[in-house]
């Protein structure tokens, strides 16, 4: 399910609740300025950051929920009177949600949901289930590829699927700066996957399960193909390569997670450096 989604559940189930949003966070707070959560009376919608300071915000807003009160601001430094020793100050604007709120809310979510990288996952086995239910607590668009209904059935529910005779075709229709990893059932399959990646310069990043002899015979293949040595530069193959000798999926999901994090900010940071420069020389 995805975030836009989510808040669409929240305000239909929850038609009472109170928008908190960080106004002013000086020094060392725990979330940054525009940071926001909705408090309803028996649950709550994003975080401000946890510890003592969003239990008081909550406090707050279902106090104003139960005396009929509109809207309020707090001012809370962050000493060790309050068990939080972070040293700074937040300022926190709390407001009933109301229909314009919550227009805004679903709009703002429905944007950021469109921005967010993509993340294609193919193959819907024990890495890659474990590696779906990693992703999708992170602010990315995962999908989850496969072949197989069987398989596509026991995905988590937390990210989309899709269930393809050709796998190749979702690489062709991604949207640009996506990352691609593949970890099929099927050696041959995961060729054919990673060759259509690796066709997509504005890939983000195109990794494959497997080991060192798996790579070094999918580059003796790929070349027989006619393609270019140069683009398999770009392939991360063993995926998720740290000092660590653990094949359990879990292990192997947290390990691609960090991975993915920084090829996907390197792309981002690439692509607004390309940005500035052309603005530069505009």
């Amino acid at each position: 399910m995805s975030t836009s989604d989510s808040i669409r559940d929240f305000i239909r189930d929850n038609p009472m609740a109170i928008e908190v949003v960080i106004t002013v966070a000086d020094g060392s707070t725990p979330r940054e300025k525009g940071a926001w959560m909705l408090v309803s009376p028996t649950v709550i919608f994003q975080t401000i950051g946890g510890g003592q300071l969003e239990y008081m915000a909550i406090d707050r807003a279902r106090a104003m929920l139960q005396n009929g009160e509109k809207s309020d601001r707090m001012s809370v430094p962050l000493g060790p009177e309050i068990g939080q020793c972070c040293g700074g100050k937040v300022e926190m604007r709390l407001g009933l949600l109301g229909d314009d709120s919550k227009r805004r809310i679903i709009a703002e979510l429905d944007r950021r949901l469109a921005e967010q990288p993509h993340v294609y996952l193919f193959g819907a086995g024990h890495v890659g289930n474990a590696l779906a239910r990693a992703l999708a607590l992170l602010p990315f668009r995962t999908v989850l590829v496969d072949t197989r209904a069987e398989e596509i059935e026991q995905a988590p529910n937390e990210v989309e699927t899709c269930l393809t005779a050709v796998p190749e075709s979702v690489v062709r229709e991604a949207p640009p700066g996506s990352a691609f990893v593949v970890l099929t059932h099927d050696h041959s399959l995961d060729f054919l996957i990673v060759t259509e990646a690796l066709n997509r310069k504005d890939a983000a990043y195109v990794g494959m399960i497997g080991s060192k002899t798996k790579r070094a015979t999918f580059k003796s293949w790929y070349l027989k193909q006619g393609d270019h040595v140069d683009a398999l530069e770009r392939l991360v193959c063993p995926i998720g390569k740290r000092d660590v000798d653990d094949k359990r999926p879990a292990v192997i999901a947290g390990l691609v997670v960090a991975e993915l994090i920084e090829a996907l900010e390197r792309h981002a940071a690439a692509k607004q450096d390309e940005l500035d420069t052309a603005t530069t020389a505009g």
